[in-house]
């Protein structure tokens, strides 16, 4: 059985703010471990359902957040900040199934802590086919273009709803509360990581009744951004559709086409925070 992981960090237990999660800040090297410790988690969760190959996209702001000697499952580490799929890179047909571990809610949920969509700077709200997306439901589309079930999620209680409403089925380790989008009641670590275990190796037992996302297509996601200037540069690429004064549509038939082309949007929209 073959696993595909992708991590993020705002979702770890006990992460509450910027400076826990960005590199070269003091606290981030302990709160680096706490997310080392969710992964390994899931990892041997897996394992004990049967797993025996895993690949980790770390997919938090710089890619290099983990320590790769101390993986569990011997497993493959997928790092670095570029990649053309992003948080999905390194997926295809051959997985089995699918972890988001460490995720969070999207820009337009109401209280999950450090909550945005791709691009915080830029991206003020997303929707899919109307319905407002977080980062695991825009990673779905790729899911649904290989086949492979999403089975778990970790995080807040927001990052539960909005991840099930494209994975109905998918099992989640709620680790933490949100209480605003800057505090939240966690779990102590040891506990998060033993109800991270339970529930990765629960999805697998239950593998044959979570089926791969079926979003409707074709699929449009629509993005609101900061200001005019984003939505502008948006419509650089081909096919992409100022629907507002800051709004942007992108409609494909094929679910991996649409990702590939909200990713670029989403490294011109870095582009021009740079320049500012």
């Amino acid at each position: 059985m073959k696993i595909f992981i992708s991590t993020d960090m705002e979702g770890t237990a006990g992460v509450v703010d910027w400076s826990q999660c960005i590199p070269g800040n003091p606290e981030y090297g302990y709160y680096r471990e706490l997310l080392q410790n969710e992964v390994n988690a899931s990892i041997k969760g897996a394992m004990a359902a049967g797993a025996t190959e895993f690949l980790i996209n770390d997919s938090h702001s710089s890619m290099q957040n983990l320590r790769p000697h101390t993986l569990e499952g011997n497993a493959r580490y997928l790092s670095g900040k570029h990649k053309p799929m992003y948080m999905m890179q390194g997926l295809d047909e051959s997985f089995d199934a699918i972890f988001f571990v460490s995720y969070h809610g999207s820009m337009s949920s109401e209280a999950s802590v450090l909550s945005h969509t791709y691009n915080p700077r830029a991206i003020s709200d997303i929707t899919l086919n109307g319905e407002v997306v977080s980062e695991a439901g825009i990673n779905a589309l790729v899911a649904q273009a290989y086949g492979v079930p999403i089975v778990l999620v970790t995080g807040d209680e927001t990052t539960e709803v909005e991840t099930q409403q494209w994975s109905p089925k998918v099992k989640a380790a709620v680790v933490k509360k949100s209480i605003t989008r800057f505090a939240a009641d966690s779990m102590h670590p040891n506990q998060a990581c033993d109800l991270i275990f339970a529930k990765a190796k629960e999805s697998l037992v239950d593998l044959k009744s979570i089926p791969a996302p079926s979003i409707k297509l074709p699929a449009t996601l629509e993005i609101t951004f900061h200001n005019n200037d984003f939505a502008d540069m948006a419509t650089w690429l081909p096919g992409n559709v100022k629907t507002g004064t800051k709004k942007v549509a992108i409609t494909d038939a094929d679910p991996l086409a649409l990702y590939r082309r909200f990713i670029t949007t989403v490294i011109l929209t870095r582009s021009i925070v740079e320049w500012s």
